[in-house]
């Protein structure tokens, strides 16, 4: 069965990865995260555009868009025109990243949320193309609570404090932002848009429910958050996977956006040993019904039929992303 990741940032330009996902039957979706006002980040579009065109089967690509430029008038339309020729180089969608709501303010010092009128042209064309919107929109809810020794994003806190929202009052809350999110979910009901990282609702599986029953067009994506789902009852989880079993992507959110000729050898053999580590232990979790064990969190599987399993790796994906 062709497995497709849904998130990821993998340049798997070397033989061994090609021959990994030929041997896996793997197709990577990977994505664009724009971190500047003027295009810095359109290095990694050239990455992924290059695979996508040299593999097909093996790679498909999703854009994103320059942060604001508040004092360009012409801004949304620079972007739109970006987006339209992503669109014609074969981006299947458009990511917003968490920096919208986190870190980019406005002019006049006030945080700037997903849901802002900048953003409805750009927003717009997306829905005018026919393209899916990624959004990963805060954190986990982890990022607003004391940072506690083996719960799953501990790590990445302590490495990236200036994400970590402990103690910040002065920064959007986790519920302001997710306030802001549903709300630009609810004004595009014919756009399909996708929760990155099970839509920051990760820790528990019926606040995405409830988003589900309110938005039609609403999915989400398992990227970095298989340590949340093992901390929560798995009857529960497996409730969730079947009764919403068309909404879910699998993704893996694995990072390694250099072409593998610039990285250290021994470098990346570790990192494509974690990478297998971590799409086994999805497989399992997904799949089996022993327990799976991903960093301090452990738990049992899912045992999700045959049917759902497809759906989650496959159909999912090729239904919220069309074209790819």
């Amino acid at each position: 069965m062709l497995r497709i990741d849904a998130h990821i940032h993998f340049n798997a330009d070397s033989p061994e990865a090609l021959a990994h996902l030929e041997r896996n039957d793997l197709k990577l979706l990977n994505i664009c995260v724009a971190q500047d006002s003027h295009g810095g980040w359109r290095k990694d579009a050239g990455h992924w555009i290059a695979l996508a065109r040299a593999h097909p089967n093996r790679f498909g690509w999703i854009t994103s868009f320059d942060l604001p430029r508040f004092e360009d008038e012409h801004y949304a339309e620079a972007c739109i025109e970006g987006l339209e020729r992503d669109f014609h180089d074969g981006a299947v969608g458009v990511k917003i990243w968490k920096n919208i709501g986190m870190e980019v303010k406005k002019p006049d010092g006030s945080w700037m949320y997903p849901d802002d009128p900048l953003l409805t042209p750009i927003v717009e064309c997306v829905e005018r193309h026919g393209k899916t919107l990624l959004m990963h929109i805060a954190e986990p809810l982890g990022c607003w609570r004391p940072l506690v020794p083996g719960t799953p994003h501990y790590g990445y806190y302590k490495a990236h404090p200036e994400w970590h929202m402990y103690g910040k009052p002065e920064n959007a809350s986790h519920e302001r932002l997710m306030e802001a999110r549903d709300a630009l979910v609810a004004r595009h009901p014919r756009l399909r848009m996708i929760g990155a990282h099970f839509a920051s609702l990760e820790y528990d599986v019926a606040e995405m429910a409830t988003r589900f029953e309110a938005y039609p067009n609403f999915a989400v994506d398992t990227s970095a958050r298989l340590g949340d789902m093992l901390m929560q009852d798995s009857k529960k989880v497996r409730r969730f996977f079947l009764d919403f079993q068309d909404r879910i992507l699998y993704g893996t959110d694995y990072v390694n956006t250099k072409p593998q000729a610039e990285v250290n050898p021994a470098v990346a053999k570790n990192d494509f040993a974690y990478f297998r580590e971590l799409t086994d232990s999805w497989w399992a979790y997904l799949t089996g019904t022993a327990k799976v064990k991903f960093g301090e969190q452990e738990n049992e599987g899912l045992g999700l039929p045959a049917s759902v399993v497809e759906k989650v790796y496959f159909s999912n994906a090729r239904l919220w992303y069309p074209g790819l």
